[in-house]
């Protein structure tokens, strides 16, 4: 019987000086007799025996088929390029290698690599970021070696600028934000950018990126939607090339324009042109209402021509990377989330289709307060502890999951400041293995071995804290990683398999279950589809009992759900999984695992 319990004794802790003590560990030399060493959980080296692929039940799997039981995190080791000591920050450059050796050594067979492929302003558009390719190929060669599989994040739209000689439509100025969905001078760049990444010979290898088998996902982008509040900002010039796409669907699914408008009779917007085929748009927050009418049918073909129009341009990069590139890794669509998670979501999930792989970035964290808040933690600043414990409804991995098709959570972690991070590993652990998510990646690190308290940015006196390379993370790793790489927790059968039709997502129904705490049983439960076989929202307890599953284009009538009445007791204040393994239990802030 194994028996972990994280209890209480966090919020009782005393911070004087008699009950801490210094971690100040040596530089690990990864001696051969070591007690605790999980490199040998890894292949030889990454990619050994092929592509990492999907199993028939949604499953990633190594070349040779086994099980690829993936324990992740973001590195940024080494990508500074010509690495600057800072007065209150590092004094010596990471090295690459022994990072990789490091975190095998605690569990780690996959790393994602987070970075901008895009050129500066003051270069041609469709040349590359060649320091940061050089990274890339650095670190893909570094941790293939520890056989540690990578997964690329290549573009962001957030730090993306325009170069005023690159003739950008809306000018240099703007945001970057939903435009490569549509803007056609934009997409033809970020090809480019592709191209000169994935298709030239890596130097610390001898083969190209799309050639290399420890790549096992190459992510279209990161945190970007159409069904997100920043659609809103797409204004000007952009915003009229958006309308006119508009128009065309809409001429092409009512037959013209003009009966689009006749559906829509008595909602036309100032910035219609129906003359000239172009059409604008609702306040994305009208997508998060519920509406009748007119209205309605107009708010249901704005969600379905904003999520076809991502579901196109997603098809056309996994065509280009497939047939013009040669790339055989898997392909993910993005991670982002939406406006409204109820209404929305599922409509941004569909929208990742055409690729093989979903994801979703979700952090955990309680409340900071202060004047560097987003990026730095200073003296004097105010915060709260946050425990899973205390409020599972806020857990990263209550995950809907679509079916045959693998999860990633690509950014999470507890977020500092938190007196509660150490127990994060190990229900991480627990519950990546009784759903059967795919991987987990903790944000982030960019130091080789240990992450020591030290400045935000290197010069002002703070706290860095976006970090996980502390040893309340990082030093839990290794019994972690190893009970859920070696499967000593069992996966559960599917509590809640949903059944989706596109009408539903386009009208923006309620699901029967969502991810977030915003689902009310009361007024949502209202807006379920007639057809759903399920007339009641499941509890989202469910996502603590086992794995929950939606299909996205299928019949609601065939949707089904498990009764978890007996695995949610003690009026909700304990949760058992289905395989009876796991039990958390809120009223004396537990976690078990029989």
């Amino acid at each position: 019987m194994i028996m972990v319990v994280l209890a209480s004794f966090v919020l009782r802790q005393s911070w004087a000086t008699a009950d801490t003590w210094a971690f100040e560990p040596k530089p690990d030399d990864f001696r051969p007799d070591s007690l605790l060493d999980l490199r040998y959980l890894n292949e030889k080296t990454a990619g050994l025996n092929g592509f990492v692929h999907v199993g028939a039940n949604g499953q990633f799997l190594l070349g040779d088929g086994s099980a690829a039981r993936f324990w992740a995190i973001n590195s940024g080791v080494g990508s500074e390029a010509n690495f600057q000591p800072r007065p209150l920050g590092r004094k010596t450059a990471p090295d690459l290698s022994r990072h990789a050796r490091f975190i095998a050594k605690r569990g780690v067979n996959l790393v994602r690599l987070h970075a901008q492929i895009s050129p500066s302003p003051s270069q041609p558009m469709e040349s590359i970021n060649s320091e940061v390719r050089d990274w890339i190929w650095r670190s893909v060669a570094a941790t293939k070696k520890e056989g540690i599989y990578t997964c690329l994040s290549p573009y962001w739209s957030v730090p993306m600028k325009f170069g005023a000689d690159w003739n950008i439509d809306g000018g240099s100025s703007q945001s970057a934000l939903g435009l490569l969905y549509f803007d056609p001078k934009l997409q033809h760049a970020y090809k480019a950018w592709l191209r000169a990444l994935l298709s030239e010979k890596n130097p610390y290898t001898g083969i190209s990126l799309a050639q290399e088998k420890a790549i096992a996902v190459l992510q279209i982008q990161n945190e970007d939607s159409l069904l997100f509040w920043t659609v809103n900002a797409i204004q000007g010039p952009q915003r009229k090339n958006l309308g006119r796409l508009y128009g065309k669907f809409l001429g092409k699914k009512y037959g013209s324009s003009q009966n689009a408008v006749s559906a829509w009779s008595g909602t036309k917007l100032p910035g219609d042109e129906t003359t000239s085929g172009v059409f604008d748009f609702y306040n994305i927050w009208e997508m998060t209402q519920a509406r009748s009418g007119p209205m309605a049918v107009r708010l249901a073909d704005q969600t379905e021509f904003y999520t076809k129009t991502m579901v196109d341009f997603n098809t056309s990069i996994v065509r280009f990377l497939r047939d013009e590139l040669g790339c055989k890794q898997l392909i993910n669509a993005g991670n982002w989330r939406t406006a409204d998670a109820v209404k929305l979501n599922d409509a941004e999930r569909l929208s990742y289709l055409p690729t093989d792989v979903d994801a979703v970035n979700r952090y955990f964290t309680g409340v900071h307060r202060g004047p560097n808040e987003g990026w730095a933690i200073s003296n004097g600043d105010k915060f709260t502890n946050a425990s899973i414990l205390q409020d599972p409804g806020a857990f990263p991995l209550n995950i809907k999951q679509t079916a045959g098709r693998p999860m990633m959570v690509t950014e999470s972690s507890w977020v500092m400041p938190n007196g509660f991070s150490s127990e994060g590993p190990f229900l991480v652990s627990a519950y990546q293995s009784l759903t059967g998510l795919g991987a987990y990646f903790w944000f982030a690190t960019g130091d080789d071995e240990w992450t020591e308290p030290t400045s935000a940015n290197g010069y002002m006196p703070s706290q860095a804290k976006w970090v996980m390379g502390g040893p309340d993370t990082l030093g839990t790793f290794p019994a972690a990683a190893l009970t859920y790489r070696k499967g000593y927790i069992k996966q559960a059968r599917p509590v809640v398999t949903e059944q989706r039709s596109e009408a539903d997502i386009w009208s923006r129904r309620a699901p029967i279950i969502a991810e977030t705490d915003g689902f009310d049983p009361n007024r949502d439960a209202r807006d379920i589809s007639p057809k759903s076989s399920v007339t009641a929202i499941v509890d989202q307890k469910a996502f603590l009992v086992g794995p929950v599953l939606v299909n996205l284009t299928g019949d609601p009538s065939h949707s089904s759900v498990s009764d978890v009445s007996d695995f949610v007791t003690e009026g909700g204040r304990k949760i058992i999984s289905a395989t009876r393994e796991i039990v958390l239990d809120t009223s004396n802030k537990s976690c078990t695992v029989d």
